[in-house]
């Protein structure tokens, strides 16, 4: 158990050095071995407790297959109901914290998570098959964006604070003092996310958004990696504990039963979802939470194929360029990326066919990898089928299948028409496959894009003699898709203020949403107006005292603020 908290000083190998601006951090200490360093125990964490159950299962290397110890304990009704009690009994004192004692909780848990060192590292590699220096990455990205929506925090910006003061002299009625601001919607329900085991799981994003609204959060742990979990969630009970959050601001619950999810969306106590995974899986939550006497939003990213458009002049001047960055955005982690391009659309000619035989040429020279799971890599292969059955005419795949979940890539191209025939050519096939649609005229192109369904990313690769094309295909592809590039490829999601990773259906449940970036923050927040309100009774931010300090519009017009 975590004892009264010392601050970490220059010689402490713990030590965390943070930027320029940020706060310095108070981190745990322990009366023998630092339990950050400890074995892994195969605990749920339940708020503040530990809990194991007889219920037991293991995680499986995707590389050599095998189960890896320790085994870890399955939450049931009860490891459940406990977790929710204690989320709901911490969402009024949790929210009540200034923003910047959020923050804080945010900045520790990114420094408790550095803390961890390569020990996090080697269990997600174990468990998932990925480079160490791919997950050395995502961690960073991971502590990153904990921090910019800790930052966001102390903004304000995301408080959308309104004021319409009072006009009593006006006719035909007077006007009363109105006042709006945003609160967090409840406990949080976030789902661990299988190809982010760090960046979109235990304190992924959606948790960093929902953590930061406000919201008390109750994970259910991808059951693919529960090691990282426990490491990462030990790091969120350490943070929780250094800054003094409320007990049940956070808890863990592992488990392979598909009915523990269900069962959490179901809980009342349960206000929002955050859900990263399968299509089919985030309709079954989205009817669950539908179902309920009091339904309940799901923010669900599903299913994308990323459509790629090549223009006539950028495939002229650069096809065999553009194959070789495409293979490569294709295969990048064994394909099972959210934004991996699956679909290539272009004119038929000279320049596609460069294209499609350099595409094919640097397609067979990548070597086989192994993808994060026996199922991932079972529907890879029936995604494959798919595509075969349905008429697509596979031009190359990768070198020869390795052993266990090995994956080879595989280019497939089919005629415009047989896709619009056939729409199930469009749906994804999750890994390292893509199908390039050839099209006769530009009306058909369009057509093709019109079928295609809520996407991800749509990117164009175009030339400046290009644009009056562009220009035509962009309102198309505004409606299909969350973010559109430009000659640059899909896979890599910057997390930033303007990022939009979201789309229409079947790219995530609510196209008005993003899951990277500070808005993704909006997803657990709703606004509450103050009429005829006391300036005692008003919350501190809408107070006059506290108001000038952050960015607002007062009868209209937007003041930005200023800080203390």
């Amino acid at each position: 158990m975590v004892t009264p908290a010392r601050t970490a000083t220059a010689g402490d190998p713990r030590a965390i050095i943070l930027r320029a601006g940020e706060p310095s951090l108070s981190l745990p200490t322990f009366e023998q071995e630092d339990e950050i360093h400890m074995a892994l125990t195969g605990e749920l964490f339940i708020g503040r407790a530990r809990r194991s159950t007889p219920r037991r299962f293991q995680a499986i290397d995707p590389a050599r297959g095998g189960p890896i110890e320790p085994a870890f304990s399955a939450a049931g009704a009860e490891e459940l109901d406990a977790a929710c009690a204690l989320a709901h009994a911490a969402f009024d004192p949790y929210r009540s914290l200034p923003p910047a004692r959020r923050a804080e909780f945010l900045d520790a848990i990114a420094a408790q998570i550095l803390a961890q060192g390569e020990d996090l590292l080697q269990r997600a590699h174990a468990e998932t098959a990925l480079p160490l220096a791919r997950l050395e990455g995502e961690r960073a990205r991971t502590v990153g964006q904990l921090r910019l929506f800790a930052a966001e925090l102390r903004s304000g910006a995301w408080l959308g604070l309104r004021v319409d003061p009072a006009l009593p002299e006006r006719q035909p009625l007077p006007r009363p003092d109105l006042r709006q601001r945003k609160i967090p919607c409840g406990p949080v329900a976030v789902f661990g996310a299988s190809n982010f085991p760090l960046a979109f799981s235990v304190a992924g994003g959606d948790s960093a958004a929902a953590l930061a609204a406000g919201c008390p959060i109750v994970v259910k742990g991808h059951p693919a990696h529960p090691g990282t979990s426990e490491w990462v969630a030990r790091a969120i009970v350490a943070a929780a504990a250094a800054t003094e959050m409320p007990e049940g601001v956070f808890s863990l619950l592992n488990g392979p039963d598909v009915a523990l999810g269900t069962a959490l969306v179901a809980d009342p106590r349960i206000r929002a979802v955050a859900f990263t995974g399968s299509r089919a899986a985030g309709v079954a939550l989205m009817k669950v939470a539908a179902g309920r006497p009091e339904p309940i939003a799901v923010f669900a990213e599903m299913s994308s194929v990323n459509p790629v458009i090549l223009l006539p002049a950028a495939l002229a001047s650069r096809a065999g360029s553009l194959a070789k960055e495409f293979v490569a955005s294709l295969t990048l982690g064994v394909g099972q990326f959210c934004t991996n391009p699956g679909i290539v659309v272009a004119l038929e000619g000279e320049g596609l066919s460069t294209f499609i035989d350099a595409a094919a040429e640097a397609l067979r020279a990548v070597q086989p990898g192994v993808m994060l799971s026996e199922g991932i890599h079972r529907n890879y292969t029936q995604g494959l089928e798919r595509l075969a059955g349905e008429g697509a005419q596979l031009l190359a795949q990768g070198a020869a299948d390795g052993a266990g979940n090995c994956a080879r890539a595989a280019l497939f191209s089919v005629p415009a028409g047989s896709l619009l025939a056939h729409p199930a050519l469009a749906e994804e096939a999750f890994g390292p496959a893509s199908l390039v649609v050839r099209c006769a005229h530009v009306r058909e192109a369009q057509q093709v894009i019109e079928r295609l369904e809520g996407q991800l990313t749509a990117t164009l690769q175009m030339e400046e003699a290009d644009q009056p094309l562009a220009r035509q295909l962009l309102p198309a592809l505004e409606r299909k898709a969350g973010r559109i590039l430009i000659n640059s490829w899909p896979t890599g999601v910057e997390v930033c203020h303007a990022m939009v990773h979201g789309g229409p259906f079947p790219a995530t449940s609510d196209g008005r949403s993003t899951s990277v970036g500070t808005l993704a923050i909006e997803r657990f927040l709703r606004p509450v107006c103050y009429q005829g309100f006391p300036d005692a009774l008003l919350p501190a931010e809408l107070r006059a005292a506290q108001l000038p300090r952050w960015p607002h519009r007062f009868d209209g017009e937007l003041r930005l603020g200023r800080p203390d």
